[in-house]
C-alpha cells in the first residue's frame, strides 16, 4: 500500500513540474498582458482601468487593419511557398531515395539551419539581397543590370524569401513524418490494380499525408504571423508586420495597454488558426476512417 502511495506521489510530482512551469511562464504572463490591455494610457504612464478603447482602436483605425491584412497575406504566402518547396523534397526523400544513410544525410541537411542563429540567417539574406549583395553583383556581372538596384531589399518579397528560408524546416518535418508513415503496401496495391502513379498520388499518398500538410501550414503560418525581426531587417516601412507594431508600442511609444491589446488579438488569431487546423485534421481522419 505504501509503495502504491509513493508511486502515485512520484507520478504527481512528475506531472506537477511541467504544469507549474506552464502556469508560471505561460498563463501568468498572458493574464498580466490581458489585464494591461484594459488599462488607459495617461502620458507618460498608464493607469488601471476597465475599458475596451484599446480593442476598439484596432477595429476603427484603418492603419491597424491594413497591417493585420498585410501580415495575414505575408504569412499565408510564406506557408504556401514553403509547402510548394517542402512537399516535393519530402516526397522524393521518402519514396525515391532508397539508401537510408543518404536519406538521413539529406534530412539532416534540411533541418541543420535550425541550429544556426535566427539573426544570422536573416542577416544572410540582407547581405544577399542588398545593393552590394551577391544577387546584384551576379546580375551586373551577367549584364542583366547596368547598376545595382535596391528593388530586392526592403520589400515584402524580401520578407517572404527570408521567412520561407527560416521556417521551411517546420513545414518539411511534419510532411516527411506523415509520408514516412504511409504503408508501402497501399501504394503497391494501387499499382497492382492498374492505377497510374499520378492517380495513386492523388487518391492514396496525398490524402494520407494531409495531417502533415495541415501541421506544416499551421506551424509556418503562425510563426510567420508573429515574426518581427525579418520585417525589421529586410522589410522596410512598407513591410512592417503587426508584431513590429507591438514592439514599437512596448518600446518607443511606451503604450503598453495598446501593445497588450494587439498581442491579445494576435494570440486570438493564432489560436483560431490552430483550432481550425485541428478540425481539418480530425475531419480528414474521419474521412480516411
Amino acid at each position: 500500500m505504501r509503495a502504491h502511495a509513493r508511486q502515485r506521489l512520484f507520478k504527481f510530482g512528475l506531472a506537477s513540474l511541467p504544469i507549474a512551469w506552464t502556469i508560471i511562464f505561460m498563463f501568468v504572463p498572458y493574464a498580466i498582458m490581458l489585464t494591461y490591455s484594459f488599462y488607459t494610457k495617461k502620458f507618460p504612464i498608464f493607469v488601471p482601468d476597465f475599458q475596451f478603447g484599446n480593442y476598439l482602436a484596432l477595429i476603427e483605425d484603418v492603419q491597424y487593419r491594413q497591417v493585420f491584412l498585410r501580415t495575414f497575406k505575408i504569412a499565408l504566402t510564406v506557408a504556401c511557398v514553403a509547402l510548394a518547396l517542402a512537399y516535393p523534397v519530402a516526397y522524393c526523400l521518402v519514396f525515391k531515395v532508397k539508401s537510408s544513410r543518404l536519406r538521413l544525410a539529406l534530412y539532416m541537411a534540411i533541418i541543420v539551419p535550425l541550429w544556426v542563429s535566427y539573426l544570422l540567417r536573416a542577416y544572410t539574406w540582407k547581405t544577399i539581397l542588398g545593393s552590394q549583395g551577391v544577387l546584384n553583383s551576379f546580375l551586373v556581372w551577367a549584364g542583366i543590370l547596368d547598376a545595382p538596384t535596391d528593388l530586392f531589399l526592403y520589400s515584402q518579397l524580401a520578407i517572404i524569401i527570408t521567412l520561407v528560408h527560416i521556417f521551411i524546416p517546420f513545414m518539411f518535418m511534419p510532411i516527411y513524418t506523415a509520408l514516412e508513415k504511409i504503408p508501402r503496401s497501399l501504394v503497391e496495391a494501387s499499382h497492382d490494380l492498374g492505377v497510374g502513379r499520378f492517380w495513386t498520388f492523388l487518391k492514396v499518398t496525398l490524402p494520407l499525408s494531409m495531417p502533415g500538410i495541415v501541421a506544416g501550414i499551421t506551424f509556418t503560418f503562425c510563426l510567420s504571423f508573429g515574426d518581427f525581426i525579418a520585417p525589421f531587417l529586410v522589410g522596410g516601412p512598407d513591410g512592417f508586420m503587426i508584431a513590429n507594431i507591438v514592439q514599437s508600442q512596448f518600446g518607443s511609444a511606451l503604450n503598453w495597454p495598446l501593445g497588450s491589446a494587439i498581442s491579445m488579438a494576435i494570440l486570438a488569431i493564432v489560436l483560431a488558426v490552430i483550432a481550425l487546423s485541428d478540425r481539418f485534421e480530425r475531419a480528414g481522419r474521419l474521412d480516411l476512417g
